[in-house]
């Protein structure tokens, strides 16, 4: 699976944590591989292995400076494409300068990320894939970024389960003399009042160019269904059906650290106008608290239970944690780093989360028979949004929302 990844542009870094030229070097962790990110005097971005090759020196510690990062041990200077260019601690006719390189990968600015692509240079595309937040205005976007302690298969398909919205994330009312929690359990919000009356949506899955269209439908009244339409696109991004038609659209990117452990991207954006002029989508509000020691690891984790509070889960919501996010986070990570799957009982409400496996195997098989992804190659294919929409029984999901399912 590992090989499939490294076909595409993959998020690695948030622009802001390289934000001007020269600045400190950034350690990042992709695919297993440990690597050292870096602006140069000229706004170039280098990725490189994270250690010297002369004596393995961490180049984190390196001076990021004309136009190049040198190892502070005995002065090697690389370039973003990993060229050397200074040794001087050689002679000026050593011809270690010409034989010597250091790993490099390729490497962008798009969307408010720093991309890297890790896979065969014959078969790199030209962009990354075009999701529209990386589409829209920058004032239009909010990006934000936190460790996950566990395999991104957990995140993954922890973003296409839409089973599970109406009750983990659910509001509690108060509590009454013979009012049982699913009597109680309310939706995240007012207007979605059919997630938590309807806790055992029908799951249609379609194929798509880009990977898959999920319609998960509920009651919403006699004649119409409620459908919460998300999107998986390949190979690991994910789209929240928005609150509202007008409303802002959310996504995620479970970008794999190693089998242990994710940097999860989560972006909120608006097609039609700023962020700030939604209400409460400002970050502070948004976003899952992270230590400020650079590991991106949430405050509330789960060495403190996620902060979770036994009151607050009698009286106000069905966890006792705050914040979506951290709600995810608190059951993905504390299934274990990679779960036994072949100790799992799925049923009816799990078909999106079968669909997916069997689409990343077919994955790795059309890599091993071919040599080729067409996804990779094909940014353009992944212009689409998520939806939410009430539909007439009778409406094929995807017909009905097709209009709010197209980016223009």
């Amino acid at each position: 699976m590992g090989e499939v990844l490294r076909r595409y542009w993959m998020p690695a870094l948030l622009s802001e944590e390289m934000p001007e030229a020269d600045c400190a070097p950034v350690r990042v962790r992709l695919l297993g591989e440990d690597l050292i990110a870096f602006r140069d005097t000229d706004g170039r971005i280098g990725v490189l292995d994270r250690f010297c090759p002369h004596r393995r020196v961490d180049l984190f510690f390196g001076r990021n400076e004309e136009c190049g990062l040198r190892c502070v041990y005995h002065g090697w200077k690389f370039d973003v494409s990993g060229n050397v260019l200074d040794m001087p601690a050689e002679p000026a006719n050593s011809p270690m300068r010409d034989e010597v390189k250091i790993k490099s990968y390729p490497a962008m600015e798009w969307g408010g990320l720093i991309w890297v692509y890790m896979g065969d240079p014959d078969h790199m595309p030209d962009r990354p894939p075009e999701l529209e937040w990386g589409l829209v205005p920058s004032t239009h976007r909010n990006i934000q970024k936190r460790l996950q302690e566990n395999n991104y298969a957990q995140g993954v398909e922890g973003g296409i389960d839409s089973s599970h919205v109406g009750i983990l994330h659910s509001l509690l009312s108060p509590r009454e003399p013979g009012r049982g929690f699913r009597e109680r359990q309310q939706a995240i919000d007012p207007r979605l009042s059919f997630l938590a009356q309807d806790t055992a949506p029908k799951f249609f899955v379609r194929p798509s160019d880009y990977g898959m269209l999920i319609g998960a439908r509920r009651k919403a009244s006699e004649e119409e269904f409620y459908w919460r339409i998300t999107q998986f696109l390949a190979p690991f991004y994910t789209m929240i059906a928005p609150r509202s038609p007008e409303g802002p659209i959310a996504g995620h990117a479970w970008v794999p650290i190693d089998d242990y452990n994710t940097w999860t991207f989560t972006m909120y954006w608006s097609p039609d106008r700023p962020l700030r002029e939604f209400e409460g989508l400002d970050s502070a509000k948004v976003n899952v608290p992270v230590l400020d020691d650079g590991s991106f690891k949430p405050v509330h984790n789960r060495s403190n239970n996620y902060g979770i509070d036994r009151a607050m889960q009698r009286d106000k919501n069905s966890t006792g944690i705050i914040g979506i996010g951290l709600q995810d986070s608190a059951i993905q990570e504390t299934m274990g780093p990679i779960v036994d799957r072949s100790r799992e009982m799925l049923g009816s409400g799990d078909a999106a989360i079968v669909a997916w496996r069997k689409l990343m195997l077919a994955l790795a098989d059309e890599l091993e028979s071919t040599g080729k992804l067409h996804q990779p190659l094909q940014p353009e294919i992944y212009r689409v949004r998520s939806a939410g929409i009430v539909l007439p029984r009778g409406v094929d999901f995807a017909d009905g929302a097709r209009e709010r399912m197209t980016v223009a």
